[in-house]
This record gives C-alpha cells, structure tokens and sequence, in this order.
C-alpha cells in the first residue's frame, strides 16, 4: 500500500518514470522510429509542468501528455524522417574505392556490370558523375559503394 499511496501522492515522479520508460523502449527496441520518442519526451515535460506545481491533478497532467505529445508529433516528425533518411552518404570504407575497372555492360543510372578481379560486379553511375551512361568496355573509377553496388565515374 505504501508504494501505491506514494504514487498516488507524486503524479511528478510517476510521470517522470512513464517518460523514462518510453524513452529506454524507443531507443533500446524500437530504434528511434518515434512515437514513444514523442510520448516520452512528453511525459517528461508534463512530469516538470506538474513539479513546478503549473498543472495538478490527474485529468489536466493526461490531458496537457496527450496535447504535448501531439505538438512534438507535429513539429518533430519530419525532422526525425530527415534524419533517419539521411544515411549519411555512401560508404567510403571499401579498398575497391579509387580502383579504375572496365565496364563488362553499358552503366547508367539504374544499374550496370563492372569487371573486377575476374568478377562481374553490380554498379550504377554515381549521382555526381556529370554523365548519363558509361559505355561497355569503357573504364570507370569506383567513388563509392552502396551496400553490393559500386557507384562509378567515367575515367577522365
């Protein structure tokens, strides 16, 4: 009974524990895909709302979650979907980066083939190539690579 009045007398605390909660969850499990992001954050800031004695009561503390959590939802969502489309950019730690290789098909923007250590390997002009197409047989440097795909330039 004692843990219960305890929380039944500090709404602050148990909303802190709430957000808490929701942020280990989101981080931990879900990888930051956002709506207990939101909650969370949410509850934390209703828990200082509440601390600070601005709302009492547990209707106004559910209330003030619920339209925090919506304002974050809204203000928040497309920076977060920014972020997490971000990807920082093609991967630059391959030693195939900088290698010249033949084009064994005709390269474009949707995909191709180059030849390399005896393997045809899946490519696709780089975004910053300044070209359309890269030739068969035509040589290509390798500037980049996207998980099996080398991104390519024509050799200048």
């Amino acid at each position: 009974m004692d843990i219960i009045q305890y929380l039944l007398d500090n709404h602050d605390q148990v909303l802190y524990l709430i957000g808490g909660v929701s942020l280990i969850v989101e981080l931990g499990v879900l990888g930051l895909s956002g709506p207990l992001l939101f909650f969370g954050i949410a509850a934390f800031i209703t828990g200082a709302l509440t601390s600070f004695g601005i709302i009492a009561g547990w209707e106004s503390e559910i209330f003030t979650l619920g339209v925090c959590t919506a304002l974050l939802a809204a203000v928040l969502w497309q920076p977060l979907k920014r972020f997490q489309n971000s990807g920082g950019g093609p991967d630059s730690s391959s030693d195939m980066i900088g290698i010249k290789v033949p084009a064994s098909t005709v390269i474009d923007l949707n995909g191709g083939k180059i030849r390399y250590s005896g393997i045809d390997w899946n490519a696709r002009i780089s975004e910053d190539a300044g070209v359309d197409s890269i030739t068969e047989e035509s040589l290509c440097t390798i500037v980049g690579v996207e998980g099996t795909t080398m991104l390519v330039k024509p050799v200048s």
